[in-house]
């Protein structure tokens, strides 16, 4: 009785507090300490990832970490053999728990790359970054003779080990959305055990490694972003060659935008977004169906990949794509002051006809929601109710669409000398598609009961709809006082959502969020201005506490997306 098992032990009495593994942890769950593996991971079928971090050795996740880092050191020293790998670093016991980082190192807020009117994300500023941002001092572990060595087609391009590969995977998958990209995971983590010439083009995989490297900042792991960046841009051309690989180039080509404009490199950004627009319309992803392609195109490209609709993931990816090309599109247009590539006109070539977006479950089960008989986005704006357009990825398509009509209207409205009868209508049309939509949302304070990747779609919807309400009003707020309260409305809106976001939800935000927190913050401050100026003596603590509440939630955006730097440098001036 005296030796007693750790399960024995576990069964006796509650185990010491800080003994308990990392999943009983995070679910609160009683452990037993039993190891390799608990008992309750062990029945949940989860023994394999049943982990300590008792401080006597290197976690699996910290193991799994270096490990990925070490194959990275052995890539940049089989493409540079001049390359000297620098000193090994250690692994210290005793020293794990990981102190604090910085968020003042993405650069000084005080250099501005954009000009401001009524947003400041217009144009580049010689001082944007030239090259991706990238944490400096932080030494890669030297490489393991045991690494597999790496494989690199000439026709193929980059390919990374398999075990490498399947990491890097892991930890994208979680951020797939905050990006945009509807793509069936499961799918493509298995194609990775494929021969290279079944797998997803290299442009694709090395932008998704791109991200993955991105979004663990400042972890080690960033210091190769502009390996895959690379990577991805040169394999670029021989994607576009192969008429088969049109969707990977695509859904690339938006991760690229994404990553280019997060980063605060717009004309970059810019660039691809519009590529991928183009494209998409190209191919008819915007068409009523596959079938409804150029027909020269289909004839003199060999191997196009357009084929007849089918009930399966292929058609569904379609439509997710289509739609991922629209928002980034439609929604960055409005901040870059550019107009936008697709159309959305009355013919049946440059029309939308592309069903409204599901999740990707739905298409697992053979569900492609509508039949595409009407122009999904037009009909949307004259006040059609599809049956198809309440799920969250068609909230967030509609919220994108308003934000971007809304400023359509707007801008119309300021080249007139004079209000019309017939834009004054259309803004009152407008105004009552925000307030429908915002009605069918899921309410801000009950997003914590729905999933976290739903979570934080539906706040960027909800974020997106009350900016288009700013848009829509905020070029003659100045001087018409019902225009200035509900642009007022709106931004507070906008800080009762930032509320309901948790320290954890901002690394999974869509970097659109920074631009509309702008507008938001810019509101606010025009009415502190007001206030402070018509009434001194009045109390403007609430007006303050609010533009706190936006300046926190740039602070916690702009530590991952350097574009918000600029914005974030102009209110926090203004509230000291």
């Amino acid at each position: 009785m005296a030796n007693k098992t750790p399960a024995d032990k576990g069964a006796q009495g509650t185990l010491q507090r800080g003994k308990a593994c990392l999943r009983c942890r995070k679910r609160k769950m009683r452990c037993d300490g039993t190891k390799p593996a608990c008992q309750q991971c062990t029945r949940a079928k989860k023994g394999d990832v049943c982990e300590y971090d008792d401080g006597k050795g290197k976690t699996r996740t910290q193991i799994l970490r270096e490990t990925i880092v070490k194959l990275e050191q052995r890539v940049r020293e089989l493409e540079d053999p001049d390359y000297v790998s620098p000193v090994v670093t250690l692994h210290d016991p005793h020293g794990h728990s990981r102190s604090g980082s910085s968020d003042s190192s993405y650069g000084s807020p005080e250099s501005s790359y954009l000009s401001a009117s009524h947003s400041p994300f217009l144009s580049e500023s010689p001082t944007s970054p030239a090259e991706p941002w990238q944490l400096q001092g932080v030494p890669s572990p030297s490489p393991s003779p045991f690494i597999p060595e790496i494989l690199y087609d000439d026709q193929r391009g980059f390919q990374p080990p398999f075990e490498l590969g399947q990491m890097l995977l892991d930890i994208f998958t979680p951020h797939r959305l905050q990006c945009g990209l509807g793509i069936h995971i499961g799918q493509l983590r298995e194609s990775l055990s494929l021969p290279a010439s079944q797998q997803r083009h290299p442009v694709l995989m090395n932008a998704i490694y791109l991200w993955a490297c991105f979004v663990s900042r400042p972890e080690p792991l960033c210091q190769h972003e502009e390996h895959y960046l690379r990577h991805s841009l040169e394999a670029l051309p021989d994607a576009l060659q192969r008429g088969d690989k049109s969707m990977d180039v695509i859904q690339a080509s938006c991760l690229l935008s994404q990553y280019f404009l997060a980063n605060g490199r717009l004309i970059e950004g810019s660039y691809h977004a519009s590529a991928a627009a183009a494209l998409a319309v190209q191919i008819g992803l915007h068409g009523r169906s596959s079938r409804e392609v150029y027909s020269w195109s289909s004839s003199e490209v060999e191997g196009f990949d357009q084929k007849p609709p089918k009930i399966d993931l292929h058609d569904g990816e379609r439509i997710l794509t289509f739609w991922q090309v629209y928002n980034l599109d439609r929604c960055w247009s409005v901040v870059l002051r550019k107009p936008s590539v697709i159309p959305d006109g009355p013919t049946a070539w440059n029309s939308i006809y592309c069903p409204w977006p599901q999740v990707m479950a739905d298409y697992e089960t053979g569900h492609i929601g509508g039949t595409a008989v009407v122009q999904t986005i037009k009909s949307f704006l004259d006040g059609e109710v599809s049956p198809d357009g309440f799920s969250i990825p068609a909230s967030r398509v509609k919220a994108s669409t308003l934000f971007a009509h809304a400023d359509l209207v707007s801008k119309t409205w300021e080249l007139g000398s004079k209000a019309s009868g017939i834009l004054e209508e259309e803004l009152r049309v407008v105004e009552h598609s925000i307030n429908m939509l915002l009605s069918i949302l899921i309410p801000i304070n009950q997003l914590d009961a729905v999933l976290p990747e739903d979570k934080h779609t539906l706040v960027l919807a909800h974020t997106l709809t009350h900016c288009a309400m700013i848009h829509l009003h905020r070029s003659f707020a100045q001087d018409d006082s019902l225009s200035f309260e509900k642009c007022s409305r709106a931004a507070r809106s906008c800080v009762d959502i930032i509320k309901h976001i948790s320290d954890r939800d901002f690394a999974f935000l869509d970097p659109i969020v920074g631009p509309c927190w702008w507008s938001v913050a810019e509101i606010l401050i025009r009415e502190l201005d007001t206030l402070e100026t018509s009434w001194p003596l009045m109390d403007s603590s609430d007006l303050r506490n609010d533009i706190g509440a936006i300046l926190y939630a740039m602070n916690s955006l702009g530590s991952r997306f350097p574009i918000i730097a600029p914005a974030m440098a102009k209110v926090q001036k203004r509230l000291s």
